[in-house]
């Protein structure tokens, strides 16, 4: 940039993210174009919220251990932050929240950064697994900017523990060239499809939340229901549904893309993410219900890499970085500066925002379950049957 250009407009940003998305230019032209790989005044001037502070300062380490989703972040900007920063970005890739607080009970997980979901967090305050946050290294941070719904789940009596990364859905995906022209649209189709049409093609999440939660909805019963007749029900559904699931796996892309399966439960920006490169997968939100939820940065207690930890999230809460992320993993943000740098045709894009009637029925996931012995115990016959 020469001295009489001092700052980068909204619709030239967003141009040159779109010919880095698509490989047309190097990352390092996009980093010296933009200045976020250096987080200059040039980019500060068109995002106000980008600009150095603490967690930038000085030496961080050389790497920084990230336990996170599949399919959740664009190795691109891994790549800016550790230019920037010097610190390695390591991810460690998990299925559930189960499996997430498993870990961190057992200790010693050298992580630095989780990613929990809005329900577990008072779990992890309860249990001493997780640390306040020091807002004065998150420079980055603006609580105004959020929309509540999504926000407020990271602060437990007062204190914030957590802060947002994205919210979504859980429905499922289906692959419309095996459906024979049913418009699929409900729960009941999923699991009775499952095992008729779809049997040896349909998958379900390696998580007790969503897979239990959305049995329960065939039956109409709240996705997070403990009451013992009601899992009885929804264990009886499953156990006669497991001998025709081509797979139980978070991790369900691959082989929806290499179609060996036809359908499966999903999460918002994999549903995106399908939809857009394979067109005939589409994503569906049953009416009966099911799960609205919001995804959150945090730090555990005894973080090896605490400094790195502060700066990636700080990196990653940018909205310009931010909205490359969003434009990679295809999961709605809540925080309203990102939104301001993303096309309308995303913000307008029905999977990341449903109409009212699809999202009214949905239920945030309740603490209660991430403990429940019944609904871990129901899980564990399932996989075991």
């Amino acid at each position: 940039m020469t001295k009489d250009i001092d700052y980068i407009s909204k619709q030239k940003f967003m141009e040159e993210l779109y010919r880095y998305k698509k490989g047309s230019v190097t990352r390092r032209h996009f980093l010296n174009v933009t200045g976020l790989g250096t987080a200059s005044a040039v980019l500060g001037a068109a995002v106000p919220l980008l600009r150095a502070g603490p967690a930038f300062a000085g030496d961080i380490g050389d790497r920084v251990v990230l336990a996170t989703w599949p399919n959740y972040h664009d190795p691109a900007n891994f790549d800016a932050f550790t230019e920037l920063t010097g610190a390695a970005v390591q991810v460690n890739v998990f299925g559930s929240n189960e499996e997430m607080l498993a870990k961190l009970q057992a200790g010693a997980t050298g992580w630095d950064v989780f990613v929990p979901t809005n329900y577990t967090i008072t779990t992890y305050v309860g249990e001493d697994l997780i640390e306040p946050l020091d807002t004065a290294l998150l420079p980055n941070y603006d609580p105004t900017a959020y929309n509540p719904r999504f926000a407020e789940a990271g602060s437990v009596d007062g204190k914030l523990y957590a802060v947002p990364k994205d919210w979504g859905t859980t429905g499922y995906v289906v692959n419309t060239d095996h459906t024979g022209g049913v418009v699929m649209d409900s729960w009941k189709q999923f699991w009775d499809m499952a095992r008729a049409e779809f049997s040896g093609r349909g998958m379900v999440h390696d998580y007790q939340l969503t897979t239990i939660g959305n049995a329960l909805k065939y039956f109409g019963y709240s996705f997070n229901s403990v009451d013992t007749t009601e899992l009885a029900d929804a264990e009886k559904l499953l156990i006669d549904v497991k001998p025709h699931l081509f797979a139980i796996s978070s991790d369900y892309q691959p082989s929806m893309r290499s179609g060996d399966a036809w359908m499966s439960m999903a999460w918002t920006g994999d549903g995106k993410q399908l939809n857009t490169d394979m067109p005939e997968i589409v994503y569906v939100l049953g009416k009966e219900g099911g799960e609205i939820w919001s995804d959150y940065y945090a730090v555990p207690k005894g973080a090896p890499h605490r400094e790195a930890a502060y700066a990636l999230i700080n990196f990653l809460l940018d909205p310009a970085v931010n909205a490359k992320e969003v434009l990679f993993h295809g999961y709605p943000t809540a925080d309203a500066h990102t939104n301001a740098l993303l096309p309308e045709s995303l913000l307008n894009d029905p999977i990341l925002y449903p109409a009212e009637e699809l999202l009214s029925p949905l239920e945030f996931g309740a603490a209660v379950t991430l403990t429940d012995p019944n609904r871990a115990e129901l899980m564990a016959r399932f996989k075991s049957a």
